[in-house]
């Protein structure tokens, strides 16, 4: 999913180099979303990992 960012992030800054303004503005929202999702799902999976891992002796 980082891949994803990084490859919207080229994009909005090849295009606003370019001055496609719109398409800029898009793409820096797309990798502002799929980054914040990338860091939930992150932190879900290491509370997850840390419960599971617990063991009750």
């Amino acid at each position: 999913m980082l891949s994803w960012v990084v490859t919207f992030l080229i994009i909005a800054l090849i295009a606003g180099i370019l001055g496609f303004g719109g398409l800029a503005g898009a793409s820096i929202e797309i990798a502002k979303i799929i980054f914040f999702i990338a860091v939930v799902l992150f932190l879900v999976s290491a509370i997850v990992g840390l419960a599971r891992g617990r063991t009750r002796i």
